[in-house]
């Protein structure tokens, strides 16, 4: 959008006509912006507050509230529409994408007969970390590990390998545990059938802080 200022000047009889042009980002038309926040949210991989979704598309946020209202309601088949197979929650302030619960196990397999390839040594010990300190955040599984494990839990997320347990109410990270699929991959019924991690640690509790298994 280019905003015109025009001034004439008038210097020794002469009309000088000087131009201000300001470069403005245009916003998202109000007819888009529902498509527009599904195209954010649907690349998005953590919850996004209103209020940085309405940055995003250049509108105000109780539009954009409105917008999200709208959006659940499409995807969950309000007004004889379809339901679709994911979902749009809010969880701990902001909202996201989800795969609906009822097609949890479809996904899981999918994504593990496209990926057999083995896992890293950086995922299996995020694994590990995650599968004897469950519930744990993000943050905390890179405190002890002292790497950054962003895209090693996006891999362990996607071989459905962990899941996200819940939101913390006042820090907002997300908590994540371990899921079936790896106790089924593992050949064990439950996580407390984990061996014992003290004995194999030189001091008995290097690298996981407080209570081991």
């Amino acid at each position: 959008m280019t905003v015109e200022n025009t001034a004439e000047a008038t210097e020794v009889g002469e009309t000088t006509e000087v131009t201000d042009t300001t470069e403005v980002p245009a916003p998202v038309e109000d007819a888009q912006i529902e498509r527009a926040l599904e195209a954010i949210l649907m690349v998005a991989d953590e919850p996004m507050s209103v209020v940085t979704l309405a940055t995003a598309v250049g509108a105000p946020v109780k539009r954009v509230r409105a917008a999200l209202a709208a959006i659940v309601a499409d995807f969950d088949g309000e007004g004889g529409g379809v339901r679709r197979g994911f979902e749009l929650r809010e969880v701990g302030g902001g909202w996201r994408i989800y795969v609906r619960e009822e097609f949890d196990h479809v996904v899981a397999d999918y994504v593990l007969q496209q990926n057999p390839t083995k896992l890293s040594q950086a995922a299996l010990e995020t694994l590990a970390v995650i599968a004897y300190k469950q519930p744990i955040s993000r943050g905390a599984i890179a405190s002890i590990r002292a790497v950054n494990v962003d895209s090693v839990v996006r891999t362990l997320l996607g071989r459905g390998l962990i899941t996200e347990l819940f939101t913390d109410s006042e820090t907002g990270a997300i908590n994540y545990g371990t899921t079936d699929l790896l106790l089924s991959q593992l050949g064990i019924n439950s996580i407390d059938e984990l061996p014992k991690i003290s004995p194999l640690l030189a001091d008995g509790a290097d690298g996981f802080e407080g209570d081991v298994r």
